[in-house]
C-alpha cells in the first residue's frame, strides 16, 4: 500500500473542520505526535491542531529515523501541501523549533508560511554549543532523557520498548545537534519565543537571539520551569496560544 506525505507525517486527533484557523505542532527530539493531544483537546473545535510524525517512533517505527533537520523540514514541507487553505500557526518545542523554522522559510520562498512562530524550548537557530548526546551509548542517551524530564516516565522504566526506540531517539539528537544554520537565515513572519527560566539547554540570551531570524517582530515568554516547562505550566502555554488566535483578525485575517 503506497501512502501520501500526509498520511506519513500528518496526524489530527480532534479535527476541526469549521475552526477558522490552524494550529501546526513539531515534537521534540525523541518525542512523537501524541506528545500534542492535550494541546489539540484543548483548543478544539475553535482551533484545527495537527501534529507532525517524524520518522522512526510509534506507527512509523519501521522507517530509519531521521538523518537531518533539513531532512525533516523537507518531509513536512511536502506533508503540508494543500494544509494552506486556512492560516496556519506553527508551534515547535526543541528540536521541533528548528524544523518548524526551516518549514516555515520553505513555505515562504514558495508563497506561502505562518503566520506566526512559537519556538518554544530551544536557543536560536544560530546559536550553537558543542553537544554530543547522540555519540553516547544507550545508556548514557537514557540519561539525558531521564536529566530533561520530558519523556514519558513509563517508557523510561520499560526496557525492552526503550531499547526498541532508542535508534530513532539518537537520529533526532544527531539531526539537531549537527544543524547549523544558514547565516542571515530569517522567516518572514513574527517570532513568539517560548522558555523556562531554569532550562539547562537555553539560556534567557540564546533564546532572545531568536528576533535575528525573524524580518517582523519577536517577543520572549518566560515561564517558570526547565527544559519541558510546557508539561509543568500548560494552563500558561495554551494561554498564550489562545491569546495569540484571538488577535489574528484583528491582524486583518481575510
Amino acid at each position: 500500500m503506497s501512502s501520501t506525505p500526509s498520511d506519513l507525517w500528518i496526524r489530527r486527533f480532534r479535527p476541526s473542520p469549521e475552526a477558522a484557523d490552524r494550529l501546526v505542532c513539531f515534537p521534540h527530539a525523541g518525542g512523537s505526535a501524541s506528545f500534542y493531544v492535550p494541546v489539540a483537546t484543548a483548543l478544539s473545535p475553535d482551533v484545527d491542531v495537527v501534529a507532525i510524525q517524524y520518522p522512526g517512533r510509534q506507527d512509523r517505527r519501521s522507517e530509519p529515523g531521521p538523518a537531518s533537520v533539513a531532512e525533516l523540514a523537507d518531509g513536512v514541507t511536502a506533508a503540508l501541501a494543500g494544509w494552506d487553505d486556512r492560516p496556519l500557526t506553527f508551534f515547535g518545542h526543541s528540536m521541533g523549533a528548528l524544523v518548524a523554522f526551516e518549514v516555515a522559510r520553505r513555505m515562504e520562498r514558495a508563497g506561502s508560511g505562518p503566520v506566526r512562530l512559537f519556538a518554544s524550548g530551544r536557543r536560536a537557530p544560530s546559536r550553537t554549543r558543542d553537544e554530543r548526546v547522540h555519540k553516547l551509548d544507550d545508556d548514557g542517551v537514557i540519561a539525558e532523557l531521564r536529566a530533561l524530564n520530558g519523556t514519558d516516565s513509563q517508557l523510561l522504566d520499560d526496557e525492552e520498548v526503550l531499547r526498541m526506540v532508542l535508534p530513532a531517539i539518537r537520529s533526532d539528537y544527531r539531526a539537531v545537534e549537527t544543524y547549523r544554520c544558514e547565516p542571515g537565515a530569517r522567516v518572514r513572519c513574527p517570532v513568539t519565543v517560548l522558555t523556562g527560566d531554569a532550562d539547562p539547554r537555553t539560556s534567557l540570551e540564546e533564546a532572545r537571539d531568536w528576533s535575528g531570524h525573524t524580518e517582523a517582530d519577536s517577543d520572549l515568554r518566560v515561564f517558570s520551569g526547565g527544559h519541558f516547562f510546557l508539561s509543568e505550566r500548560p494552563a500558561e502555554v495554551l494561554a498564550v496560544l489562545r491569546e495569540h488566535f484571538a488577535a489574528i483578525p484583528a491582524a486583518g485575517r481575510v
